[in-house]
């Protein structure tokens, strides 16, 4: 029987920071950092530096669901990153939204559900500005910027 490989894509600021995040989470299969949600073909980073293309740095995470839930990656999204900062994380401004870009219906319906909970929960007191959209094409950022923190 063949696993069932899924995607999964967040972007949380610096795509380094969050690929070393996911990379640490016992059985996923593989991280890749790049951009999406831009209007803007083929990017490189300077151009998504530019504020002009529209994408977000991401990470995109390979995962296989009977081994590591797609609830157990919003957890750690959720963790790793201020979700009521709009457009920027830390001192970083422009391409580090908060946003979760879903591959599946059910990945969309759970990520919203998952942002409802914690809004309600009351956790934090400004609203949550997280995105929620449809994965669209994923620009590979170039190699230097693929597992940066090892």
């Amino acid at each position: 029987m063949t696993a069932t490989i899924e995607l999964a894509t967040f972007g949380a600021g610096c795509f380094w920071g969050i690929e070393a995040a996911f990379r640490k989470l016992d059985n996923v299969i593989d991280t890749s950092v790049g951009y999406m949600g831009g209007h803007f073909e083929n990017p490189c980073y300077l151009d998504v530096l530019s504020r002009i293309t529209g994408h977000a740095e991401v990470c995109q995470v390979q995962f296989n669901p009977a081994e590591i839930s797609y609830d157990a990656l919003l957890d750690t999204f959720w963790r790793i990153h201020d979700p009521t900062s709009l457009n920027r994380q830390g001192g970083d401004r422009g391409e580090y939204r908060s946003v979760i870009f879903y591959h599946t219906p059910e990945q969309g319906k759970v990520a919203r559900q998952a942002k409802n909970k914690l809004q309600d929960s009351g956790h934090y007191p400004k609203p949550i500005v997280t995105q929620i959209e449809p994965a669209s094409a994923y620009w590979l950022a170039s190699e230097e910027h693929q597992r940066y923190f090892g």
